[in-house]
């Protein structure tokens, strides 16, 4: 049984990345119905929280039905640290996660998210007084270095297990790499087997199926896998891996109408969660991935990214189900390209 704390996982566990404008409240839903062991919101900006943007806090918000969930927030002043853990532990969650992964120039270019790999004794320190403030487990999500030459994460395993956080994930590229080239799990496996380290360790990235997942399971021996870009309008993805885990065996890709069904779902969540327009406009990036693979989809998916009236789009995915209803289609399912200045997860 792997364990954050006194959070129980299962065996191996499956977890949901934390994706900035993807892993919102209504796609957390949805990959929980479909498997996932433990989700994560959005990252949050601990200085935003100090501040009291109306945006930030809006991120705080979960859900009884979401649980085991962590709280993901990031910043690099250790002040704003600790006062916004205080803010996020009055939320409840069940773990707050610390981000030094993201690698986008406008946060870790700010001596935040993946920024703090190129200055360790801040990491610790910022780290340790996190642990310090919170009566909850604190873990953190990092990579593997600044870039292929300093490669430091056996180091920073070794150190932030020492001032007590109680599990880590580790994005096995470094933030050089962004999101390209190959994620080396080498380097995840070697944080696995030091005998120093006793925390569980997640790995994260590139997998995006089955068997890839139940090949990284035994090749590499981390204690769950946690999944980021696969999963976007991709939430199937968790089911299929803990079915070929207890089966060997494929499932048949979901079905146009749960395709659909879902999409609906989401599309309904984020009106109720975000409003008439928010709602709307942050669920673009979503219909693409959900029907990808579908042919002569384009039009159907220019008026979905295009539309406002909610009553259209409604119409629009109904109009999907019921055209390509009879359509013989396997969909290959591949991670989405991402724009790294607009999702982030680490």
């Amino acid at each position: 049984m792997v364990k954050i704390g006194n959070v129980e996982l299962g065996d191996f566990p499956l977890l949901l990345a934390p994706m900035e404008d993807v892993s919102d409240p209504p796609f957390r839903k949805l990959c929980k119905e479909h498997g996932a062991d433990m989700v994560y919101t959005e990252f949050i900006s601990a200085d935003g929280l100090i501040h009291e943007a109306k945006q930030t806090f809006q991120k705080l918000e979960i859900f009884d039905y979401e649980r085991p969930i962590g709280i993901q927030y990031f910043g690099g002043q250790l002040e704003n640290m600790i006062e916004a853990a205080e803010i996020i532990e009055a939320k409840n969650p069940d773990v707050i996660d610390i981000n030094f992964g993201c690698p986008v120039a406008k946060v870790a270019c700010r001596m935040a998210g993946a920024g703090l790999l190129k200055d360790v004794p801040h990491m610790v320190r910022l780290t340790e007084a996190v642990v310090k403030s919170t009566k909850k487990p604190v873990t953190v999500k990092t990579r593997l270095g600044w870039d292929d030459s300093s490669i430091n994460i056996l180091e920073v395993a070794e150190r932030l297990q020492d001032v007590g956080i109680q599990a880590l994930s580790i994005h096995g590229r470094t933030r050089a790499q962004m999101y390209k080239g190959e994620a080396n799990w080498s380097w995840i496996a070697k944080v696995k087997e030091n005998p120093r380290m006793h925390i569980p360790i997640f790995g994260n990235g590139d997998v995006d199926s089955p068997q890839k997942a139940l090949d990284y399971k035994n090749r590499f021996g981390t204690d769950g896998i946690m999944i980021g870009r696969a999963s976007i309008g991709y939430p199937w993805i968790f089911r299929e891996i803990k079915h070929f885990f207890a089966t060997g065996e494929l499932l048949a890709p979901p079905t146009i109408r749960e395709r659909v069904a879902a999409a609906k779902q989401h599309l309904t969540d984020s009106l109720a969660w975000k409003g008439p327009k928010l709602g709307v406009l942050e669920m673009r990036r979503h219909y693409a991935p959900y029907f990808k693979g579908l042919p002569d989809i384009k039009p159907y998916r220019a008026r979905l990214v295009t539309e406002m009236e909610p009553s259209i789009l409604f119409e629009t995915l109904e109009e999907i189900e019921t055209v390509y209803s009879n359509v013989d289609f396997t969909l290959s399912h591949e991670p989405m390209a991402i724009d790294v200045n607009e999702v982030c997860d680490g």
